[in-house]
């Protein structure tokens, strides 16, 4: 799995590419937490478009990149996910 960060100031684009497992996570999350870090946006986008596969890592990296927006006021939104991937969402209760 690979990610692609985009920094547009306020809003932080992940474009994640490949399957989302434990093992493929621990980079991409690395990645992600450390562009949020040093820019502090109010909102990060996360794009599945490219997303074949996801198992229940894949709602740890959704949720604890809303816990650390939510500290700053700032919100995640999830985009492009396959049909595969809303159906984890779903039974997760992320809607």
């Amino acid at each position: 799995m690979t990610v692609d960060i985009l920094n547009e100031g306020t809003r932080v684009s992940a474009y994640l590419k490949g399957d989302i497992d434990h093992h493929a996570l621990k980079e991409c999350r690395s990645d992600i937490d450390a562009v949020l870090d040093s820019t502090c946006p109010r909102e990060l986008v996360l794009d599945f478009g490219e997303v074949g596969f996801m198992d229940s890592s894949g709602i740890g990296l959704i949720l604890g990149r809303m816990r650390k927006l939510e500290e700053t006021g700032g919100a995640v939104r999830v985009t492009n996910a396959p049909e595969s991937v809303k159906k984890i969402m779903r039974l997760a209760g992320l809607q």
